[in-house]
């Protein structure tokens, strides 16, 4: 495990930065065109980004980026 020390400032830069990295790939799995194995890398990357985001962010924001059943999950 690492960690960092971010100040006020850098804190929100990064949540910004991970916000802008989900809806991209929100919009990227909703992409019907994308083949299986692409939408499941895409679907384990935002899992990961989407843990690093809750850190982040308060409540009202995270869920904003909860998946549902807009955007389905790549099966496993």
């Amino acid at each position: 495990m690492l960690g960092m020390l971010l100040n006020e400032k850098e804190c929100k830069e990064m949540a910004y930065v991970l916000r802008k990295e989900l809806d991209e790939m929100l919009f990227d799995l909703s992409d019907q065109r994308l083949n299986h194995d692409i939408r499941q890398a895409i679907d384990k990357r935002y899992k990961t980004i989407f843990n690093m985001y809750a850190r982040f962010a308060p409540q009202k924001e995270l869920a904003k980026y909860v998946r549902s059943a807009r955007y389905p999950q790549a099966e496993n």
